[in-house]
This record gives C-alpha cells, structure tokens and sequence, in this order.
C-alpha cells in the first residue's frame, strides 16, 4: 500500500498558473499526472474565481452586490446562495467583534480610495455623513427568503476582508473535483492549501511578522491570510493612515499593524486577519482563542 503510495506520488508533475483576478494576481501551484490535467482544472478554478468576482465586485456596476446596494431602503432582496452565504458569515463575524469587522463600511472605504488616489484627505464632515450609512445592525439577513434588506438609502457593501478567502476556498473545491488534491491558491495576502506537495509534510510558507524562530510554517488542508498597512496606506501631516478603516470611527487606523491568521478555510482566515488589525493585538488574540483551529500572529508599531 506504502509502496503504491509513493509510485502514484512520483507520477505527479508540478504546475503553476497565473491570472489576474479580484484586482489581484492570482497563482495556483498543484501537481499532476499531466499538463492537460493541470491546465484544464486550473482553467475551471479561475473560471470559478472569475463568477464570484461577478458577484461580489464593488467595482463592476453590474455585479450582484452593486445591484443590490442599489436597491438600499427598499424591500427585502433575494440574492444568490453565494452571496448570502459571505454576507452571513461577515455578519456573525461582526456581532462577535462588535463590529470591528463590518462590510457595511463601503461609504468610508470609497473616502479613503478617494483620498490615496488624489491626496484629497477626508473632512469630519464627510465622515460623519458616510457614518449615516454604515453599521452591520443596518443589514437584514432572513435565512428562510435567503433575502438581504439594507434599511438606509445610500448603503454600500465592501467585501474586501473576506470575499478573496471565500473565493480561493471555491476554486479548490473545482480542482479537487477534477482529481487535483495537491495544490495551494494564492491571491494578494490570502492562500489556501489543499493536499500537502507529494512526499512532503507541506507547503512551506513565510509568515513576515512572526518572531525568526517562528517565521515559517508548514501548511496543508487549511489557509493563511494577512492583513496590514505594509502597502496601502497615505501620509497625512506627518500621519500614516491605513487602508484598513475602523467601522465605528470611519478613519484609517493610525496604529501599524500587521495580522497572519491560520485557519480552516480561506474564509475564515480572511476574514480575521482584517478584524484582528481593528481589534488589536489582545482582544484580537482573545477572539483568536475562541475559534477552533485557527491561530494568529499580529505585530503592533504604535508611533
């Protein structure tokens, strides 16, 4: 049995894949018999990415999530299983942090985009009329319609923190139906790892915040994420403002941080990754602690 193990082992070639999805560069590293194999799996799994940024874009007018801020004030909205299933998790996610993680942050998101891109620095003014819109409490989910109903007119989702992990989780599950079980997915600071490389323990990945006798882990069956202001950040009078918003305040967070979270599933670790730079190194930990499985690095520089 060992020995037929290992000869099936030896039969797998390692492939890699790259395309640009989600606003990000997206690589799939896997092993198979042959290229046909690879290439075919990987071509569904992008596909498979590609559908749910259809659905889940804030960028694209026509996506799902466009269309249904569009409709905010109004009925209750019948949405797609996909959907709901992120808008759900990102809710739970938000009473259980007290909404340090919210996706109803979109009206601040859009202030702070603005502002990298033409150095326009947000007024008080315009974050205390954005905060109109803003507040997970705002957002109705009815599990038996599978509705959402967003009470405020002006209301606008952003599933930055947890959409990517979702999406890689996805795109494993189409290659795994493909019979491809050795494989790792990255896209921007989110990975998620299927079968460990063949004959290995498994993928060997650097966590860039963890003290050196810590800083590289090995991961199968599970995902990594990592969130922080290394790369998307605006200086202001001498003060460096996150990409990252805190839900309640509507302002960059001026604390540097930097979160890795190891979880389950990409969604998991996506999604806590971002709550954890709002939380803060202990009560992030702290939530940390209540999740079965997951364990988490964060990194403070306070200035």
């Amino acid at each position: 049995m060992i020995g037929t193990a290992r000869a099936q082992a030896t039969r797998l070639h390692r492939y890699q894949y790259t395309q640009m999805l989600m606003g990000v560069q997206v690589t799939i590293t896997l092993y198979a018999p042959e290229r046909s194999i690879a290439e075919r799996a990987c071509r569904s799994a992008f596909d498979r990415i590609a559908q749910l940024e259809d659905l889940m874009s804030d960028y694209r007018k026509d996506s799902e999530l466009v269309r249904l801020c569009a409709q905010a004030g109004g009925p209750p909205v019948r949405v797609s299983e996909e959907l709901y299933f992120v808008l759900k998790r990102a809710q739970e996610l938000a009473r259980r942090t007290d909404g340090a993680f919210d996706v109803t942050v979109g009206p601040f998101v859009q202030l702070w985009r603005r502002a990298r891109r033409t150095g326009q620095f947000p007024t008080q003014a315009e974050i205390d009329e954005a905060r109109r819109y803003v507040g997970y409490e705002k957002m109705v989910l009815n599990d038996a319609e599978r509705t959402v109903q967003l009470l405020v007119p002006g209301m606008r989702l952003d599933l930055g923190g947890i959409a990517k992990g979702y999406a890689l989780d996805c795109a494993l599950r189409v290659l795994n139906a493909h019979g491809v079980r050795h494989a790792l997915l990255e896209a921007g600071g989110d990975i998620v790892a299927g079968l460990a490389p063949p004959g290995t323990a498994g993928w060997r990945i650097e966590v860039a915040n963890a003290s050196p006798e810590r800083r590289w882990v090995t991961l199968a069956l599970g995902a990594i994420s990592s969130s922080g202001d290394t790369e998307q950040y605006m200086e202001y009078q001498g003060k460096r403002y996150s990409h990252i918003v805190h839900p309640r305040t509507g302002w960059g967070l001026t604390t540097r941080v930097a979160a890795t979270v190891i979880a389950r599933d990409g969604i998991t670790s996506d999604s806590l990754a971002t709550a954890l730079c709002v939380l803060g190194k202990e009560r992030g930990m702290a939530l940390i602690r209540s999740v079965p499985g997951a364990r988490a690095y964060i990194r403070e520089v306070r200035e």
